[in-house]
């Protein structure tokens, strides 16, 4: 399966402020670049904190572009994934609507009942790991339902873990015009960091979108 990790970020590495409330970072050629990598994916997928702070729905924004899919035999819109290890997901998220299957990565030490709460609201609920989600484990999973393209938009944390897991293919990062500031605002990848062999990137390609600049890297 094929990991492709997209986000905006201010000029100051900031996915978010401080209060974790939603930022346009990017613009309309940049919203429109994520629709279409959205439209090229099996799935997308997000954490769960960015499920409490944004109540995403994950769905194409562009109807021809859902037409194509439905005409090269796909779904109108690509699955949702969500990395949830603390059981958090809201049972009425909009991520939970029949617009498109949705799966939950949970851990194995997560309730019975909030299981069976999230079957109930209409995902497929995927258990690897001791206390947190095992994301290799829970993507041979994935990878054995179909999913061969998985567009990862963050937060910070799953974006760490994945990279700490060495489950990054590529990394797209539109960086905007824009200045956030916060020691306590997110990052493109927050979680624990790094202290040595840190993840190398290779510059596959710069272009300028909007007020911005779009980095494309592969991940050797």
């Amino acid at each position: 399966m094929r990991v492709v990790v997209n986000a905006a970020m201010s000029a100051d590495g900031k996915i978010s402020s401080r209060e974790r409330t939603q930022i346009a970072i990017s613009g309309p050629e940049d919203f429109d670049r994520v629709d279409e990598l959205r439209a090229a994916s099996d799935a997308v997928m997000v954490g769960v904190g960015t499920v409490l702070a944004d109540d995403p729905s994950l769905t194409l924004d562009s109807e021809q572009r859902r037409t194509d899919r439905v005409g090269n035999g796909d779904p109108s819109n690509p699955a949702r994934v969500i990395a949830d290890s603390r059981i958090r997901t809201p049972p009425d998220a909009t991520i939970l609507d029949d617009a498109a299957p949705t799966y939950l990565l949970v851990s194995e030490a997560a309730p019975t009942d909030f299981m069976e709460e999230m079957e109930d609201a209409g995902a497929t609920v995927i258990a690897a790991g001791d206390d947190r989600v095992d994301l290799p484990s829970a993507f041979e999973q994935l990878e054995a339902d179909g999913i061969d393209q998985l567009m990862v938009e963050g937060g910070g944390e799953l974006i760490f873990s994945l990279f700490a897991a060495d489950l990054v293919d590529e990394c797209s990062v539109f960086v905007g015009p824009k200045i956030i500031g916060g020691r306590d605002a997110p990052t493109l990848a927050d979680g624990d960091g790094f202290t040595e062999d840190f993840p190398a990137l290779s510059l596959k390609a710069v272009e300028r979108l909007d007020e911005g600049v779009l980095l494309q890297w592969d991940v050797p």
